[in-house]
């Protein structure tokens, strides 16, 4: 199974498991092991209604108990996760223009490229990617024209999506997208790669050998 046929069978698997189907009743649509189902599935919430559906629906008592169990585990731990969300923000508080300027140095430090005159800071989280398109404009005064997009992308999924998905986030045009780069599937391999993402792998880029350097500065000041 190739990299697309597996996301489009775990965005499948996740639709019917939000309309409450059981494993079972998805198993018979996608031929899937129902622990790969759980792993896909285990953040989706379902209603008392569609619990209940669940055990009404000629369960044996062992798997009724599993269910409750498991429904039970899931509300504790997003229950967990938002409760240190908040927490995790209320640490951080309100960030201050300074605060911004050393978070995205060092963000660059990690994910940036070094090699001299070639600004590029590329990743798949989406947050990071539209943090980082404002600090290249705030505090670097890149010029609206030089800013570039290009994207990595499996073989197979929605290059004009994810063109389209990446340019409303960075509000850098199409038109100044470089050429998308498509990964082959290695579908001779047996490991399948569980983390794909749909947009692919954005990367930030421009030309600028004097901003370029200045980064570098900053990085040396902020490590030593």
């Amino acid at each position: 199974m190739g990299y697309s046929g597996f996301l489009e069978k775990k965005i499948k698997a996740q639709k019917l498991r939000a309309k409450g189907l059981s494993y079972s009743e998805i198993q018979k649509f996608i031929s899937v092991p129902k622990s790969t189902l759980s792993g896909w599935c285990r953040d989706i919430f379902l209603s008392e209604k569609q619990l209940n559906r669940l055990l009404k629906n000629k369960l044996k008592g062992s798997e009724k108990g599993r269910i409750i169990g498991a429904k039970r585990l899931q509300e504790k731990r997003l229950s967990q996760i938002k409760e240190m969300l908040i927490e995790g923000k209320n640490d951080i508080g309100r960030l201050s223009k300074r605060d911004k300027f050393i978070a995205g140095v060092a963000l660059y430090a990690a994910e940036g490229t070094k090699k001299d005159k070639a600004c590029c800071f590329a990743n798949s989280d989406p947050n990071l990617i539209k943090f980082m398109t404002g600090w290249f404009r705030r505090f670097c005064k890149v010029h609206e024209e030089k800013l570039r997009g290009a994207i990595w992308l499996h073989k197979g999924l929605n290059e004009k999506m994810a063109k389209k998905y990446w340019s409303n986030l960075t509000k850098i045009p199409i038109l100044q997208f470089h050429k998308t780069y498509i990964a082959e599937n290695k579908t001779k391999s047996k490991k399948i790669r569980k983390n794909i993402h749909q947009y692919g792998v954005f990367s930030i880029r421009f030309s600028d050998a004097k901003i370029h350097r200045k980064i570098m500065g900053w990085i040396a000041g902020l490590f030593g």
